[in-house]
């Protein structure tokens, strides 16, 4: 598990998280989400709706992880998208993905 996922369970933890794209665009809608988190393997459809969602109302987000692996670390199964509350868990999480994601990108330049 990394660091983005044990910060996601902390967050879960503390009642910093907010899971399922009803919930998450209902929080978005009221202004309360400052980080939403879809997994890649979300549904292409839906996944755009959560996008328009953030652009929409001004909220970051970032495609990240496996839904069964989300779900099982935040305790909720069967779970897509994640709405994070909490500024400094946002920020946190965010960094940690975009620090995860140009670790990865740099390894698979090397191998190509």
């Amino acid at each position: 598990m990394g660091k983005p996922e044990s910060l996601m369970g902390f967050a879960a933890k503390s009642r910093d998280l907010v899971t399922g794209s009803n919930t998450c665009e209902i929080e978005a809608k009221k202004g309360r989400l400052k980080l939403l988190i879809i997994a890649e393997d979300m549904a292409d459809g839906s996944r755009e709706k959560m996008i328009r969602t953030a652009d929409a109302n001004g909220i970051p987000y970032r495609i990240y992880g496996d839904s069964d692996g989300l779900s099982h670390i935040t305790g909720c199964s069967g779970r897509s998208v994640f709405g994070i509350t909490d500024s400094g868990f946002a920020r946190s999480i965010i960094k940690e993905i975009d620090i995860t994601s140009d670790k990865e990108n740099s390894e698979r330049e090397v191998l190509e």
